[in-house]
């Protein structure tokens, strides 16, 4: 019943009332209270179903907003297990990738029954010939010392894009230097020696080798006659390209590469070419892992993946990183320029721990680099600093 109605019916009661009283009658106007005390009952009655009906709809509203939260958070929840699974699964993967390397590296014999005595002769042989094999690396790479500090600064020439990259073919007795102005193009340019890349009018003038594919971001090495980069418009697929003649030998596609720049604060690099003392490497970040940065160890000759090291270094706030002896050092910087600083190493022989190494600081020259080269003979970083070409002296000491 609406409002409208009880106060119509109220009226009408009313002035029967009037009317009944305005007769006298005693057994009516005790008919006419009853009516009254009831009509009361009945109001407080509607009113407090009408409270209890307020009261039901703001519970019930409470309970669903409570639900979609609820909701909410289990979606958040879901996808959260969502790229967990994904992470462990690709995680799966790359063991499963490595032991079926180990598998193939591992020659089957379970077809020779051997004795005992044997086999045992054969392990300690095996064991004695890793540990020369081991030893003769150790000697030919030199490979006892460590990083000790980024010692003195020469700014060579200012040639070229904002951006780029600029280094030496790291083989021994070649002294060509070569540049690669930008963040993509199709020609590099190569000079005999550094002495001709410093002078103002290079005699002989430089070599303009065109390339048969654009090449993109700045980390690409030379090494041995043969350029290695990344081929533009593709995630991660890298070239081997004879410098003789300008053609493509060898290529492959990383695993993994590609999905994400290796520094953050140069975007338009992806995969970062390294050469150090023991051969050829790729640099790159991986989303599965945190964004940290993965080093991949690659045959030179088929470019094959020998063996690939997940480390716990960020790619968040690097500029670019460089290698040596196996160890990777991170270079740190800030989006507006700054003086830069080696905060965070990777020793794939567990030799150097990061937290042991004190931070390492370049000589102050406030800017920022995008490429950075180690040239393993000299001894000696080749980076490019807005704009600058720019050399650094390292300084070692002997890892006990």
């Amino acid at each position: 019943m609406s409002g409208r109605r009880i106060l119509l019916f109220l009226l009408s009661l009313c002035l029967t009332v009037g009317s009944v009283q305005s007769q006298g009658s005693s057994q009516d106007t005790f008919i006419i209270q009853y009516l009254e005390r009831r009509l009361a009952q009945m109001e407080e009655r509607l009113n407090q179903c009408e409270q209890n009906t307020l009261s039901f709809s703001q519970k019930t509203y409470d309970l669903s907003t409570e639900i979609r939260g609820c909701l909410s958070t289990l979606t958040v929840l879901r996808s959260e297990v969502k790229s967990q699974m994904d992470g462990v699964s690709a995680r799966v993967d790359r063991v499963e990738r490595e032991l079926e390397y180990l598998e193939n590296k591992i020659p089957t014999q379970s077809d020779i029954e051997m004795e005992e005595a044997l086999l045992e002769q054969q392990i300690i042989a095996a064991e004695l010939e890793q540990l020369k094999k081991k030893s003769t690396i150790k000697i030919q790479n030199d490979c006892s010392t460590t990083l000790s500090q980024i010692k003195s600064l020469k700014i060579v020439k200012k040639a070229g894009d904002t951006h780029g990259c600029w280094f030496k073919d790291p083989s021994e007795g070649s002294a060509k230097v070569y540049l690669l102005s930008g963040i993509r193009n199709n020609t590099l340019q190569e000079y005999v020696s550094l002495e001709s890349f410093t002078e103002k009018t290079s005699m002989p003038p430089a070599k303009m080798v065109q390339l048969p594919f654009d090449w993109q971001g700045t980390g690409h090495v030379v090494y041995n006659g043969f350029l290695y980069y990344h081929k533009a418009d593709t995630p991660n697929q890298i070239l081997k390209v004879d410098l003789l003649n300008g053609t493509v030998v060898d290529s492959t596609l990383l695993p993994g590469a590609g999905r994400l720049p290796v520094y953050s604060l140069n975007p338009d690099t992806y995969l970062d070419m390294a050469v150090d003392e023991l051969g050829l490497w790729v640099i790159h970040a991986d989303p599965e892992y945190r964004g940290n940065l993965v080093i991949t160890k690659l045959d030179k000759g088929s470019l094959a993946v020998e063996y690939t090291w997940d480390t716990q270094c960020r790619s968040r706030d690097a500029e670019g990183a460089f290698l040596m002896c196996g160890t990777l050092y991170v270079v740190y910087n800030t989006r507006y320029g700054g003086r830069s600083t080696i905060q965070c190493l990777y020793d794939i022989h567990d030799t150097i721990h990061s937290n042991e190494s004190p931070v390492m600081f370049f000589p102050k020259r406030y800017t920022s680099h995008s490429s950075i080269h180690y040239h393993p003979g000299e001894k000696q970083l080749y980076a490019w600093d807005d704009g600058y070409q720019t050399i650094y002296k390292v300084e070692t000491r002997r890892n006990d």
